[in-house]
Formats: structure tokens, sequence, C-alpha cells
């Protein structure tokens, strides 16, 4: 079978992929420097992996472990718009210097095709609905900046060097594994685990901002079309969602709803560098990936609701 690298693959979304292809019966190389993943995050099949503890702003270490790969699934990042915003040169150092670093070893390698994570935040607060990948970037957070930035060393990488790129725009995935014990954590595991403390949980702003939320298992399957998918697909960037939109406040109260808990959310002031609307067009996607978003939102927050009841216990995340 095939020789596949994950970074960041001890992280919420790298474990998913790096478990669905040890499914697969795939050689599969995690590298992740655990200072966002966690080793829990692979149990269940750490034993059908070989684990690298390690940064991707380490190009010798890349090196090393790219050699007769396949394909590199690029998942490694720091990825809060807050954090970047606290602190940018970090996020530069991770996401810009640690993205070229894995596009110079594959390259260098001769890494088949490397699918890197991109981000929806890259379209920034355009009024346009829904967000097609033709768009101007409009990036408004040192975040979007990064992950933009990969995208253009993606493409160059790919028409300059010759190496086969495609980039992944996801919208606000969610699912089992999510942190949400960071300072930065994503809203769901947040609302989710709140409600099951009986806590209120706090909806930044006034719960009108909507999301296109996206389960787990969609992302993993469009990192899967994306390795196979045809030459006519390299060097461009995709969005990865469902293609419908939901207010914060709409899945907060479903998320209640879900959970059973009678607590009512509170409301804190709006996040610096948070986008108002998000709505993607899938039809790239489609088109030249085969993706197709095969859980629905409701399907993806009621799997993610059991796990997190199932799963609370010792604060496993």
């Amino acid at each position: 079978m095939a020789r596949y690298v994950v970074t960041g693959g001890a992280g919420f979304i790298g474990s998913h992929v790096a478990e669905a292809l040890a499914g697969l019966d795939h050689t599969v190389v995690v590298i992740d420097d655990l200072s966002t993943g966690h080793k829990h995050n692979l149990t269940g099949f750490s034993e059908r992996i070989t684990f690298v503890e390690g940064s991707i702003t380490d190009l010798a270490l890349l090196k090393r472990h790219f050699r007769d790969a396949e394909v590199v699934f690029h998942q490694a990042a720091l990825a809060s718009v807050p954090r970047s915003v606290a602190d940018p040169l970090a996020s530069n150092d991770v996401n810009v210097t640690g993205t070229l670093n894995v596009f110079l070893a594959a390259r260098d390698l001769g890494v088949r095709r490397v699918v890197y994570a991109a981000s929806s935040s890259a379209y920034g607060d355009s009024e346009v609905l829904p967000k097609r990948e033709d768009m101007p970037a409009r990036p408004l957070s040192p975040y979007a900046v990064t992950k933009y930035v990969d995208e253009l060393y993606g493409k160059i990488f790919t028409d300059l060097y010759g190496l086969p790129t495609i980039g992944l725009r996801y919208f606000n995935v969610f699912g089992p594994r999510q942190d949400p014990e960071s300072q930065y954590a994503a809203v769901v595991p947040l609302f989710i685990t709140r409600f099951l403390a009986g806590i209120s949980p706090t909806i930044n702003g006034d719960g009108g901002q909507s999301r296109d939320f996206t389960y787990i298992d969609n992302v993993v399957h469009a990192n899967l079309r994306a390795a196979a998918a045809g030459p006519a697909a390299d060097g461009l960037v995709y969005n990865i969602a469902c293609g419908a939109s939901v207010t914060i406040q709409e899945l907060c109260l479903e998320i209640r709803r879900l959970v059973g808990s009678e607590v009512a959310p509170t409301y804190g002031p709006s996040r610096v560098g948070d986008v108002r609307h998000s709505l993607a067009d899938i039809s790239q996607a489609r088109r030249l990936l085969g993706y197709e978003p095969a859980v629905s939102l409701a399907a993806g927050l009621e799997r993610t609701v059991a796990w997190y009841r199932a799963n609370r216990a010792g604060g496993r995340s």
C-alpha cells in the first residue's frame, strides 16, 4: 500500500485523516510537535501508524520522513484567529515558514502531491454570498493572512517547481476530538461541553453572525478525494463545506436542545477579526474533486454531542 505523511496528525482534523488512512491499510507517518495536538487523539489506531514528535519548522526532520511518501496531508498549523491577533509572529513562523518547509521537503523528496489545509478566513468579510474560490482574498486577521500566503506558495510550487498541490479551504470544521479546553477553542465544542456541565456558554456578539459548519467526516472525505484527483485539480484551492449556513444563535439553541439543557446562553463582545457571514459555494470541489458532503449539520451535531457525552469523563477531548 502507499506511504502517506500527515503533519499535525495528532490534532483534531489531522488525527481523523490519519485514522482514515490507517483504516485503508496504508503506511501512515504522523508528524506533530504536540503544541496543540494530543497523543490521546491517536487512541485506537496508534499501533497502525508511526508517530514522530517534531515540528514543521524543522526542515531537516521533514526531509527525513517525507522520503518515499506518496502524498503529504499538511494539517499542522496554529489554527486560531484570536491567537494570531495576540501573537502574529508565532502564527507566521508555523503557518507560513512551516508550510514553506513542507512544500520544499515535498519537492526535494519527489512527493507525488501535497494536500494542504487552507481556510475560509481568506475571504474576509465580503458581502457577496456564497463565497467562491475566484473571489479576491480580503483577510481580516494575521491568521487569515498566513493561510492565504500558503495558497500563494502552493500555486507557485505547482506552476514553477512542478509539485502538485491542492488547498482545501475548510469552513468551520467540528466533530469528535475537537479540544474544548483551549482559550482559543472553537464554538461547537465550547457550547456542547458548557451545556453538558450546566454552565452558560458565551455567544460573542449578538449571535446573528452565520457560518457554514462542516462535520469532520466531510473534511476527511475531501482530503481522500483530493489525494486521488486528476492533474486538472492541481494548483487550485477548494471550498470544503456543506453549502448551507446557520446563525450562532440558532446553533447554540440546537445544541442546547440536543444536550437537553435548560441553561440560557450569555452574550459577550464580538471577537476582533471575526467575519459576519460565511457561506460556501462547493461546486468546484464537486466538479474537480468529486467531493460531496455526506453528513449534514444536524446529523453531525447529533454525533458530536453523543461523543462528548460519552467522553467527558476524565476530561478527554
